[in-house]
């Protein structure tokens, strides 16, 4: 065992015995041409994780108000199973969808399902609106504030391996034209897109993305 260096949240003596984490995966896919108009794609992930899965910066306050460094097994196995598709509706219509399902030995399991449709009023110029919607259940290894006793072999207050729902959405526009971009000709394209985060624990967010293709 490693004994961490002790500081305003993590109390001296704490021993973790990992000071690393490795991560194995293996991905598989497989693919369908279904007709002219849809195609599909089943994707599927073996993963496997051993070291230090905890973060010693997450405090967890036991019920008799102690102050615990977060302590997690030092083993995951993660199976996420996904479906993508898309339908070329027509030559200024295509339709992109996506679900997941994801379940982990840590008992968390969530779903996630999203919908973009591409519009092409030109051959050059696209707009897409976008959402995703994220359903999630927590890890058994997670309670809130005050809640874990020293009864718990393993806990974390962490929220982000708690229950919770997100939606993220927004819209996304590109640009590619032959002769070039806003009149450089080196710019063979240039997306933005926005969206906007929020989640039922009170987190939000927006997110501004701009995309460059340089030829």
């Amino acid at each position: 065992p490693v004994e961490l260096r002790s500081g305003p949240f993590i109390p001296r003596g704490t021993q973790y015995p990992w000071t690393d984490r490795n991560t194995f995966g293996s991905s598989f896919s497989y693919t369908q041409i279904v007709n002219t108009r849809l195609q599909l794609a089943l994707l599927a992930d073996v993963i496997f994780q051993q070291g230090f899965l905890g973060l010693p910066f997450h405090r967890v306050y036991f019920t008799d108000n102690t102050v615990h460094m977060e302590n997690l097994p030092t083993t995951r196995w993660k199976i996420p199973i996904s479906l993508r598709f898309s339908y070329f509706a027509s030559d200024h219509l295509i339709l992109r969808g996506y679900y997941r399902y994801y379940q982990d030995d840590w008992d968390l399991s969530a779903h996630t399902l999203s919908i973009e449709p591409v519009i092409k009023p030109t051959a050059f110029f696209s707009i897409s609106p976008f959402y995703r919607l994220y359903v999630q259940q927590a890890t058994k290894y997670f309670a809130p504030y005050q809640v874990h006793t020293a009864a718990n072999r393993f806990y974390t207050s962490n929220f982000d391996l708690s229950s919770f729902t997100s939606h993220f959405f927004g819209s996304g526009m590109r640009l590619a034209t032959p002769g070039g971009v806003l009149g450089w000709s080196k710019l063979s394209a240039l997306e933005l897109r926005y969206g906007h985060y929020t989640r039922t624990n009170n987190l939000m967010s927006d997110v501004i993305s701009l995309n460059l293709t340089i030829r």
